[in-house]
């Protein structure tokens, strides 16, 4: 009579974790492979951060089985995971440069591909205690720039109300982010940031420095503007008009520091990704941009990817 051959006692542990590890090797049993979200990496700009948590958050509601992985680290690092293939999209609150898009080419053999999202302003930011309330694009030159020669608020006609100091704190975002490369571009005409920045890694931390530090001034992303802080008018002569950062001023340029907000891809986006900017470019995505402070496109702007 045949009998069927069983497991001794002493063999059991192994079938045991022989069987888990064949579980683990497929991702896990009883799980289907509809239990398999698809996985979009966002990276990059700080100015767009909690605009893209948002997006993320809102297009969880929408599609539940792709998840979106965002993080910041600033338009340089966005930049650099994308030409690493480490990420899908790059959120770029700059655009990118033709050196970088030829290193694009060479380094993934794919052109980069820029998606238009919105608009942001860049403000300048200083305490609620100072009385200044406008500001030109020369004088934020020799406070920021390189040989400049604004060190004191009383070099502007300044007094800071219960202040024993005069001196400008100067706040900055650091080297690898957007706002700082778009600040030196369009304000210091591509000339170095003057010695002694005190230059954070984010842009809500400019904001927060700003609003506990009576004699700073910073810049940042509008979107970041609280009550405890005064967003200055910009000029860009003293003989110009002053305007504050606003939607309406950042879609009709009159503030001088009006700027586009961008993603890119390499190549098209396919897939997951192109759903994901579709969306984003739709009513739902568009609304979430301006709840998060920034300025919307227009209708003839939404150009699908």
């Amino acid at each position: 009579m045949n009998r069927r051959a069983r497991a001794s006692p002493i063999q059991r542990p192994a079938l045991l974790w022989a069987w888990l590890g064949f579980c683990l090797l497929y991702a896990g049993c009883g799980k289907s492979g509809s239990d398999h979200k698809a996985i979009l990496r966002m990276k990059g700009s700080d100015t767009m951060l909690g605009l893209a948590q948002a997006w993320a958050e809102g297009y969880r509601q929408v599609a539940p089985e792709v998840e979106v992985e965002v993080s910041g680290g600033g338009s340089g690092v966005g930049l650099a995971a994308l030409l690493q293939g480490t990420i899908d999209i790059f959120n770029a609150s700059r655009s990118m440069t033709q050196e970088e898009v030829e290193q694009a080419r060479r380094n993934t053999g794919k052109e980069p591909k820029a998606t238009l999202v919105g608009y942001d302003a860049v403000a300048f930011y200083v305490n609620k205690r100072n009385p200044l309330s406008e500001i030109t694009l020369g004088q934020i030159a020799q406070i920021y720039g390189s040989g400049g020669t604004i060190t004191k608020w009383s070099d502007l006609g300044v007094r800071i109300p219960g202040s024993a100091s005069d001196e400008i704190v100067r706040v900055s975002r650091q080297s690898s982010s957007g706002t700082y490369e778009f600040v030196r571009e369009h304000v210091l005409n591509k000339k170095d940031f003057k010695l002694g920045l005190l230059e954070m890694n984010g842009s809500k931390q400019v904001v927060e420095l700003v609003e506990a530090t009576p004699t700073a001034i910073g810049y940042s992303g509008m979107g970041y503007a609280s009550q405890a802080v005064k967003l200055l008018k910009v000029k860009r002569t003293a003989d110009s008009p002053a305007y504050a950062p606003a939607l309406a001023t950042t879609l009709d340029q009159t503030y001088p520091m009006a700027r586009p907000l961008q993603v890119y891809t390499l190549g098209e986006p396919q897939g997951a990704a192109k759903a994901y900017l579709e969306w984003i470019l739709s009513d739902s995505g568009q609304r979430i941009v301006v709840a998060s402070g920034y300025v919307p496109l227009g209708a003839a702007a939404r150009l699908r990817p």
